[in-house]
């Protein structure tokens, strides 16, 4: 029986992407609490194919509009609305049976908080006697708010390794609380005291990840398993829209190449993993340090066949003809570029340094060494034009890379939450704050919001018929009942025809019924008058 169990929760949401929600962070913080001595394990209720469909919840019922149909259709955005991960009462029977004193849940993104809220009342609904604690970017950035709900007894702010195993011995002690770093606990009068947040100084002086402890089985590609690698912790950037940038005291520091390469090499003999995704916020970033990484993974592990990614992006600034090479011969098969926008103007509403140069640069690096690339653009952000976002599309569309689009959605502890609190504009419900909810309808609406999410899904079909060599349809009319087709490129083939004549985006369901999609029509229209004036560029040829 565990002294604690660290807990990921269920996800409610349209989509999950698994390989994105390895527990990493709780990973760390078990390795911190078992070098302390403390006996854990970990429960990942994610690491299951078990899911339900759940009717919309009632503050997205606007939601409908967009995605209220089914759509098989290349073109598809979301659909159904589903539980993700184990049930909330089989988590509250998991904690009661571990006989854990400490429950430490993740509350890594706002709008899954109430889940993480969820997951913490049906733990005590089961074991009253144990303690509950939460952490993670939301408690961190909002716990008076997390401290709300009586089931939750304690929120960590910052870095859980620093302070978890301390409030673990505080309490089997029963010792004072009031120094343990980035606590927030109630006092005997019900006020709620909030330390300052933790935060790892010298990240080498940690342990490496407890990888033994996750449910490797589920998270395989292949006949291999992934894992993830953070290298790095903070960002010395400050974009307004992150949150771990802007945060004062999450200041940027980078273990050592031998940190790092010990915990690559443990994972590639202990658990066979073969590819490995880099968490950094700017893994790219110290050129110097990078590039002696990339070297020493050739020469380590270059008999491997590893396939190594950054999925939280690469700053372009950060990549050269050298480092782009080096990536290629350690593994990596895609750079995940970050862009914003190409707009001078809102590269600087974001804070961002004008990178777009240095995007091209680092697209030509990738054509050169044969690397496929994606852009990430943002749309939808407070005092973004929707034309804007359309020229970034066009400007996707003409190079050779897929097309990444994000709807902007406010994080709390970033300057864009604050901007959007102060112009009223911030939606109340933080299950709202998803990029698939449009959650800020300002100066581009969520009509126009969703549209471009769409337009980003046409770009991205005509980038594959490009690379795949087909012939690039052109406007004309097309029959409903020639669209009735089992093949979903030759189905989307169709509906893009009957886009590129009428600007309406269509979609088609499993019987075949076509119908439209609610968009809005200047903002297709638009996309269509600029499409004509580039040629359409696949994201390999």
């Amino acid at each position: 029986m565990p002294d604690i169990l660290l807990i990921q929760p269920p996800i409610r949401d349209f989509y999950l992407t698994s390989k994105r929600t390895v527990p990493y962070g709780l990973s760390c913080i078990a390795s911190s609490l078992i070098e302390a001595g403390f006996s854990v394990e970990i429960f990942d209720a994610l690491a299951t194919s078990k899911s339900h469909k759940l009717e919309l919840p009632h503050e997205m019922a606007y939601l409908d509009e967009f995605y209220g149909k089914e759509d098989i259709s290349p073109f598809a955005l979301f659909h159904n609305f589903k539980h993700f991960g184990y049930s909330f009462e089989h988590i509250g029977k998991v904690a009661a049976e571990s006989g854990a004193f400490l429950v430490g849940i993740s509350s890594l993104f706002t709008p899954y908080s109430d889940y993480a809220l969820k997951t913490a009342e049906s733990v005590k609904a089961f074991n009253p006697s144990c303690k509950t604690v939460l952490g993670g970017h939301h408690p961190t950035a909002l716990p008076q708010s997390i401290m709300e709900n009586r089931s939750v007894d304690y929120v960590l702010r910052g870095e859980g390794e620093v302070s978890m195993h301390l409030l673990a011995r505080a309490l089997r002690e029963n010792k004072s609380l009031d120094s343990i770093p980035g606590l927030v606990f109630r006092e005997n009068n019900g006020s709620i005291k909030a330390n300052e947040p933790a935060m790892m100084q010298d990240l080498d002086q940690y342990p490496l990840s407890a990888t033994g402890l996750l449910k490797s089985s589920f998270y395989m590609r292949g006949k291999h398993a992934s894992a993830v690698v953070s290298a790095s912790r903070g960002c010395p950037m400050k974009c307004s829209y992150c949150s771990v940038g802007a945060s004062s005291f999450l200041k940027y520091r980078r273990r050592s190449l031998e940190s790092v390469l010990e915990e690559m090499n443990r994972l590639i003999t202990l658990y066979n993993a073969r590819f490995i995704d880099f968490e950094d916020e700017n893994l790219a970033l110290d050129r110097k340090w990078f590039v002696a990484l990339l070297k020493e993974i050739i020469s380590r592990f270059g008999n491997k066949n590893l396939e190594l990614r950054a999925m939280n992006g690469l700053f372009p600034s950060s990549l050269d003809e050298e480092v782009v090479r080096l990536m290629k011969e350690a593994g990596f098969k895609a750079l995940n570029l970050s862009l914003g926008s190409f707009s001078a103007a809102q590269l600087e509403r974001f804070n961002r340094p004008d990178v777009r140069e240095s995007f091209d640069n680092a697209l030509f690096f990738a054509e050169k060494y044969n690397l496929q690339a994606v852009g990430y653009i943002i749309a939808g952000a407070p005092y973004q034009r929707p034309e804007d976002s359309i020229s970034d599309l066009i400007c996707l569309a003409a190079r050779r890379v897929l097309a990444g689009v994000s709807i902007f959605y406010p994080s709390p502890g970033s300057p864009d939450y604050d901007l959007c609190n102060k112009h009223e504009i911030l939606v109340k419900d933080y299950s709202l704050m998803r990029s698939t909810a449009f959650p800020v309808s300002h100066t581009t609406g969520r009509k126009q919001a969703v549209t471009i999410l769409r337009l980003g899904r046409i770009v991205n079909f005509m980038k594959y018929l490009t690379d795949n060599r087909h012939t690039m349809p052109e406007s004309s009319h097309c029959p409903e009942m020639d669209i009735r087709s089992n093949d979903r490129i030759e189905t989307g083939k169709k509906l893009l025809i009957m886009f590129l004549r009428d600007g309406k985006i269509r979609g088609i369901n499993r019987r075949g019924d076509t119908y439209e999609h609610t968009i809005c029509e200047e903002t297709a229209g638009e996309f269509l008058e600029r499409l004509k004036q580039i040629k359409i560029r696949g994201s390999l040829l």
